[in-house]
């Protein structure tokens, strides 16, 4: 089976994927690059086609108005995009944190290459770090994200992860609040991302206040089973119903079998359903593989899943 991490290295503790090279703290840039197998470039190439009968000898001719991007090393190709396309290479991914990790308090802990280099990233705990009742810690993470197949503009995105059971959450709670997307079509500028993420860097107390919030409303059983319904459920076909499966696993979750569930920040609690969801699709969704799982749980359905979580826990408390 095919694998979707091509590369990683992580600092710290063992990520709950469980994937890549383990390397100490506080490492230059450099080795990030090497050790998460970083270290190429994305280079360009024209299109070309040929055009001719199988029995004749083809014409080869070009198609100018879009390019070919393929690995400086392995020479495969990665996708076809247009002219217009601005490439973000791995190096500016985790040159991103240089000045970040060098004087503002942040650390690296993870970075790597998805689907064979079509996606790249890196994710850094920055100095923010809150504790909820019953010595429940959340901390402030920093991820930077891009792909050159069409999924995924570069992404800038604050995050959240609760140290208990390693569940990770976007902090972009409302209209993208915390999250700088920057589309391809326009060079990608650090600097200026830096310059949106410091006025947003309020979008952490923002977050802790909703889910200190969600930590304090207790919920009623009627509650909670609207709350899963609501999240398994597709809005889009109502005749498919619910997924039974999913939504048994993350209320045996939020009733005590999930990690920190009997926490007082979490039993009981609109976070605790949240939490519960977070788990599921962190640990326990269905995937092909764990880094399929990673992938979703980030970039794909499984983040849209957690939105959708967020979104409805926090109706519990307006």
């Amino acid at each position: 089976m095919a694998h979707l991490v091509e590369s990683m290295a992580y600092a710290n503790d063992t990520p709950w994927h469980g994937l890549g090279n383990r390397i100490s703290t506080k490492q230059p840039i450099e080795v990030w690059q090497r050790e998460a197998g970083m270290n190429w470039s994305i280079e360009e190439a024209p299109v070309r086609f040929i055009a001719g009968s199988a029995d004749t000898l083809g014409v080869i001719h070009s198609y100018p108005e879009q390019k070919v991007l393929y690995r400086s090393d392995t020479k495969s190709p990665l996708s076809v995009v247009s002219q217009r396309y601005q490439v973000v290479q791995p190096r500016e991914v985790l040159e991103f944190y240089r000045d970040l990790t060098e004087s503002s308090g942040f650390e690296l802990e993870t970075a790597g290459v998805l689907k064979g280099g079509k996606k790249v990233w890196a994710l850094a705990r920055t100095n923010q770090s809150t504790t909820f009742k019953g010595n429940d810690v959340v901390n402030g993470y920093l991820l930077l994200a891009t792909a050159c197949d069409g999924t995924l503009a570069t992404t800038a995105q604050f995050t959240s992860v609760r140290v208990v059971c390693n569940n990770t959450l976007a902090l972009s709670l409302t209209k993208g609040a915390g999250a700088i997307k920057v589309p391809h079509s326009t060079a990608f500028n650090p600097q200026a991302v830096k310059q949106q993420l410091g006025v947003t860097v309020g979008a952490w107390d923002s977050f802790i206040y909703r889910m200190k919030a969600l930590s304090d409303r207790k919920v009623k059983s009627n509650e909670v089973e609207q709350f899963f319904m609501r999240v398994f459920s597709d809005p889009r076909n109502t005749a498919l119903g619910a997924n039974d499966r999913a939504m048994k696993k993350a209320l045996a979750m939020f009733n005590g079998q999930g990690r920190g569930a009997e926490l007082t920040s979490a039993k009981g609690t609109a976070f605790g359903l949240l939490s519960a969801v977070t788990e599921f699709v962190d640990h326990e969704r269905r995937a092909r593989s764990t880094d399929h799982r990673l992938e979703s749980a980030w970039f794909g359905g499984g983040a849209e899943l957690k939105q959708k979580a967020v979104d409805q826990a926090l109706l519990l408390v307006t």
